[in-house]
């Protein structure tokens, strides 16, 4: 295993996910009981974030109802429109949504993104994902989920589209002469005319080009189809790996295709999620996860471990292991990568499904760790110097506090040891991750100031 010969700063960004990750985390004393739709809460989380210079916050989402609302906080805020208010009391952090290419339109979801760029100073992120599920189908009048190829086919013209229509306006369109009375040069804004297979947009996008031109491209899926679109499209890539072998495995696989498409390997963060349980002592924080496990309903945790498994409840027996008859990862069309982590590691360490569920209660696959600040810190150093990530995604498993302590205590660490930040050096979200502001495709034949030629996504051909 080749480690990393450069020691480049850190990206770690706080994924919010209401009052913490934890399945049981809504049964604490300090849980706000309306946190999932609660403003103020999310704006207290976005605060402490930026006090930590993390690079930025994201807000998942998903077009169903997920869960039972019965057993836990399963409501969530439309999430471009609760970061327009985290904009609003913030400066710096960068603010990225999802957003399903799978029951959006490309006209619109442009146009949400680039209005969120626009209004946060150049601040805004797509984490852009295709959506699973017959009940996510029924919502949008199908009877049930498209095949996972042909959600990936019809995701990668979206964000052609998408960004046709961000460089429908040149970055000079808008002159705002009073005199003349003329606000913007006709010839600087042009119609896109798309005819795809999926999607025919007239455009042009009705707002102006924004302060990052894009919105930092973000993508989360780890099958064989998200990877080789993570390769293509995606700044950043959201993943969840249990093993540092498996983790720098991927890190090399998703640079080895980036690289071959022709993009700079180094143009793609991978942020591995880690859910950090953390206390004075081991001892303390060990407890506290287990505290946060006994308050798990069984039953409830099965119900939902099966609906993953693409299995009947009744095939389940808490106290024992997952049965031997699983489907295979490519009879699954949702969730692939998921589906084989869940299914690998209650293999690799015999768990049973009382077990399993405990360890997926913090994360859902994502790596739970409890320890002390230091044990976090030397965790996430271990990952980074191996080679199996840029930064991480920090999924606290309890809100506000666990991202407090991760703030006040991990990230104060990371500093000394010249891993992370000590001050913004820049506005904007590409700033944090050292991206260039993307040249526009349309009108732009070489970079402005350089000579160099325009930098854009690869072509799909």
């Amino acid at each position: 295993m080749t480690g990393r010969t450069d020691r480049k700063p850190l990206h770690l960004n706080a994924f919010l996910m209401s009052v913490g990750h934890h399945e049981a985390a809504w049964r604490l004393s300090e849980s706000p009981a309306g946190g999932g739709t609660d403003v103020g809460h999310y704006q207290n989380l976005a605060r402490i974030a930026e006090r930590g210079l993390l690079d930025s916050v994201f807000l998942a989402d998903s077009p169903v109802l997920f869960g039972d609302p019965g057993r836990r906080p399963a409501g969530k805020l439309e999430p471009t429109v609760l970061l327009t208010a985290l904009a609003a009391v913030t400066s710096r952090i960068g603010l990225i949504a999802t957003a399903s290419t799978s029951y959006n339109e490309p006209f619109n979801l442009a146009r949400r993104f680039s209005s969120l760029d626009h209004v946060s100073g150049g601040r805004a992120g797509w984490n852009i994902v295709t959506t699973a599920g017959a009940d996510a189908a029924r919502n949008f009048g199908l009877d049930d989920t498209p095949l996972h190829h042909d959600r990936y086919r019809r995701a990668a013209e979206f964000v052609e589209v998408a960004t046709k229509l961000w460089d429908s306006w040149a970055d000079d369109a808008v002159i705002a002469d009073k005199e003349r009375g003329v606000h913007a040069l006709a010839d600087r804004v042009r119609r896109i005319d798309h005819r795809g297979t999926f999607f025919r947009v007239d455009g042009p996008l009705n707002v102006a080009r924004s302060p990052q031109a894009y919105p930092l491209l973000v993508q989360a899926g780890s099958s064989e189809d998200g990877k080789d679109f993570a390769a293509r499209y995606a700044e950043a890539v959201f993943t969840a790996q249990q093993t540092l072998d498996d983790g720098v495995a991927f890190y090399k696989d998703v640079k080895r295709r980036a690289l071959s498409l022709g993009r700079d390997p180094d143009g793609i963060k991978i942020l591995p999620g880690i859910v950090p349980v953390i206390g004075d002592t081991e001892a303390e924080a060990r407890e506290l996860d287990a505290e946060l496990d006994r308050l798990i309903s069984p039953e409830y945790a099965k119900r939902q471990l099966a609906r993953q498994l693409h299995l009947d409840p009744d095939d389940l027996r808490l106290d024992r292991e997952l049965p031997d008859a699983l489907p295979a990862e490519d009879e699954i069309e949702g969730a692939k990568s998921r589906f084989t982590l869940i299914v690998e590691l209650a293999r690799r360490e015999r768990l049973t499904v009382r077990q399993l569920i405990g360890r997926l209660g913090g994360g859902r696959g994502h790596r739970t760790f409890a320890g002390t600040a230091e044990q976090v810190a030397d965790t996430i150093e271990h990952w980074y110097d191996s080679g199996a990530a840029d930064g991480f995604n920090i999924m606290p498993a309890v809100l506000p506090s666990g991202l407090e302590r991760f703030v006040d205590e991990v990230v104060p660490l990371l500093q000394e040891r010249g891993l992370f930040r000590t001050e913004y050096t820049g506005t904007t979200l590409r700033d944090h991750y050292g991206l260039r502001r993307p040249a526009n495709r349309i009108f732009d034949t070489v970079e402005p100031g350089t000579g160099q030629p325009a930098i854009g996504l690869v072509e799909t051909g």
